[in-house]
């Protein structure tokens, strides 16, 4: 596993036998995998944010967590200490993969990158979605947010640190509700 500077600060990249594993549990759960990355320090911790149409439940968490664990024992991938952490992706949803961008397309977002575009390292606005260039612009793929202020800015992905979009929940219902 590499150090990597990642979307949520630095992490540890997974090993390939560890992402298959994670992938392969979420998907026979009938969840999405969002993100998984282990996080550095002295204990660390593999974080996995999983979804579904509808959202995750604590239950959905709690069997992800079972199963995850289990087999991690068995197959004895991560040789160190490490604590293990399954949740949502929440309402400030990490944008980890190109589909990510289209598929929030035209919710607020923020973006981070690593070098200055114009002067500007955080970029906040509504995400209009992915260019994927063309050969006139040499293929490259870039996140399109529309600043308040009107500003439309295309940011190539290899520069994103760090990109989330604000996920306004529709309705929150209780049992006083029904």
């Amino acid at each position: 596993m590499g150090t990597i500077p990642g979307a949520w600060g630095e992490y540890l990249k997974l090993d390939a036998r560890l992402q298959e594993i994670v992938e392969g549990i979420t998907a026979r759960e009938g969840l999405e995998l969002v993100h998984a990355e282990m996080t550095g320090g002295r204990r660390p911790v593999l974080k996995v944010f999983i979804d579904k149409p509808g959202g995750v439940t604590l239950e959905d968490c709690t069997n992800i967590s079972h199963k995850l664990s289990l087999t991690l024992d068995v197959e004895d991938v991560i040789s160190h200490q490490y604590l293990l952490e399954v949740a949502s992706p929440g309402l400030d949803r990490g944008l980890y993969k190109e589909a990510d961008y289209e598929r929030f397309a035209g919710l607020p977002a923020h973006i981070r990158i690593s070098e200055p575009i114009a002067g500007q390292r955080n970029f906040h606005g509504r995400l209009v979605g992915l260019d994927r260039g063309g050969p006139d612009r040499g293929g490259e793929v870039t996140a399109v947010i529309e600043e308040t202020t009107g500003a439309i800015h295309n940011i190539p992905l290899v520069l994103i640190t760090k990109a989330w979009v604000e996920i306004e929940p529709q309705s929150i219902h209780t049992d006083r509700d029904e």
